[in-house]
């Protein structure tokens, strides 16, 4: 997947089988998230990203067969109703080597790791990185699946200091990264753009994703300095995370962003 000035747009599954707050409907589960879809894609998104959005609280490492049989389903619909848009998977918090699963499982073209090195400390407790385990799962699948990993994400603070651009080297020459995201401290937290000018300068020339806190203001700025922007909350009703995305949210973004 070439990234160049690329709009990815957030799909926030609702929660999944086996999550404390499932509601017994698989059926919703996918219809919620084929709308939310249409209306990043009618708005004019590149991409989308799927996520089990919905499971808090999340493990801090492996998810149950049941989160990976719900995010397949949903990812299976997505691509088949959308299939010449690129999608990506991301299995919270932390569980890369079932995003790639998902993502082998349906022709996926990335995943999204939150933690792809070190080890941080979050809600779930003391999260694990696993680049060991994922890289050889790949190869084992034979699967063409870039991994987005995050710098020092969000929800998260590393367990030891350690400067944001050896964080960023370590990512990309000893854990293999495709891409790089940097993000606010929190969803929906606009990402500094001071982190990203020193990340982009530890590793010029790797693809560069900003991950958190992005709208209609601040595009054209992030896209000075950004490959690609993920979004979520902005697109959403109100600007609320957990409401539906409003078409008309996603027009307003994308004109600021092929603006700029």
């Amino acid at each position: 997947m070439q990234l160049a000035r690329t709009l990815i747009g957030m799909v926030h599954c609702l929660p999944l089988p086996g999550s404390p707050r499932w509601a017994g409907a698989m059926a919703r589960v996918v219809d919620t998230a084929l709308a939310d879809a249409g209306a990043l894609v009618a708005g004019g998104m590149d991409a989308l990203l799927v996520e089990n959005w919905g499971d808090a609280p999340f493990t801090p490492d492996r998810v149950d067969a049941p989160t990976v049989a719900g995010m397949t389903v949903v990812a299976r619909e997505l691509r088949r109703v959308y299939p010449t848009v690129p999608l990506g998977v991301n299995v919270l918090k932390n569980d890369a080597r079932s995003a790639l699963a998902v993502a082998c499982a349906v022709g996926a073209g990335f995943i999204r790791v939150n933690v792809h090195a070190g080890a941080v400390l979050a809600d779930q407790g003391i999260v694990h990185s696993d680049a060991y385990h994922t890289l050889r799962e790949r190869r084992l699948l034979g699967a063409d699946i870039a991994i987005f990993a995050d710098v020092q994400g969000k929800h998260a603070v590393p367990l030891a200091p350690v400067e944001l651009e050896q964080e960023a080297r370590d990512l990309v020459h000893r854990g293999l990264a495709d891409a790089l995201v940097v993000t606010g401290r929190a969803t929906g937290e606009p990402a500094p753009l001071g982190d990203v000018k020193r990340v982009r300068g530890a590793v010029a020339g790797v693809p560069l994703v900003v991950g958190s806190g992005a709208d209609a203001d601040s595009i054209a700025a992030i896209l000075e300095l950004a490959d690609a922007v993920i979004v979520g909350t902005s697109l959403k009703r109100n600007g609320d995370v957990d409401q539906p995305v409003d078409e008309e949210r996603v027009r307003r973004f994308v004109a600021a962003a092929r603006r700029g």
